[in-house]
């Protein structure tokens, strides 16, 4: 059971985030274009372009650095709110990380996630059930805590995370928007899923598969 998320392993992490907003980023437009103007799936293409290269083999090993520099890359990623508040959620994670900190516990990942929830809430005023992405972030970071405070490891906490996020992002369809462009169509945006809240569910997805995935090729070295 892994204990520690390491940066190389953080750098997985982000990996698998990317390949499933990827495989996944024609969907988001699809999504968006129901509300909005149909780029989602590009603008979060640039954003975890943006993540991947900060953490990637050969940068600062330093937590603290990497998401505050993962902040503002992709708040300068050029993709509106969207961006704007993927930004805030790194820039506020790095508060939570001690300076030259290179590896966090289940409770450390928690509370890293945390302080970006808390930074995100700071910048919007959207709750879970305003169909936007606090009904995939919020339960995701919820179950990181409730997961870490039982003693579980770190594979098991972000694969409940993960089933949060999804789980969030599909209730949506049954929720009408209250926040961003989608507000104006009122009752119209029932039986359409947030194309934020599965932007999220996909990159907590993709956290649990590049790190399961990961300690997968170490069972069977």
């Amino acid at each position: 059971m892994k204990d520690r998320v390491t940066r190389d392993d953080w750098f997985r992490m982000m990996t698998g985030a990317a390949v499933r907003i990827r495989e996944q980023h024609l969907w988001l437009s699809q999504l968006d274009s129901a509300a909005g103007d149909g780029d989602r799936g590009a603008t979060m293409w640039r954003a975890v372009s943006c993540l991947e290269g900060v953490f990637s083999p050969g940068k600062s090993a330093d937590f603290k650095s990497s998401f505050y520099q993962a902040g503002w890359n992709v708040l300068g990623a050029d993709g509106g709110a969207s961006t704007s508040l993927l930004g805030t959620l790194f820039l506020g994670m790095s508060d939570a990380v001690v300076a030259d900190s290179s590896s966090l516990d289940c409770a450390g990942l928690a509370n890293v996630f945390r302080a970006g929830l808390a930074a995100v809430q700071r910048q919007t005023k959207a709750k879970p059930g305003d169909q936007t992405m606090m009904d995939a972030l919020t339960p995701a970071v919820e179950s990181l805590q409730a997961a870490a405070a039982g003693g579980k490891g770190i594979e098991s906490t972000l694969e409940e995370a993960a089933n949060a996020a999804s789980a969030g992002a599909a209730a949506t369809k049954d929720l009408t928007a209250r926040y961003g462009r989608a507000r104006f169509l009122g009752e119209k945006t029932r039986g359409h899923q947030d194309p934020g809240a599965t932007s999220v569910a996909l990159m907590f997805e993709g956290f649990y598969r590049g790190l399961a995935e990961l300690e997968g090729e170490g069972n069977h070295a």
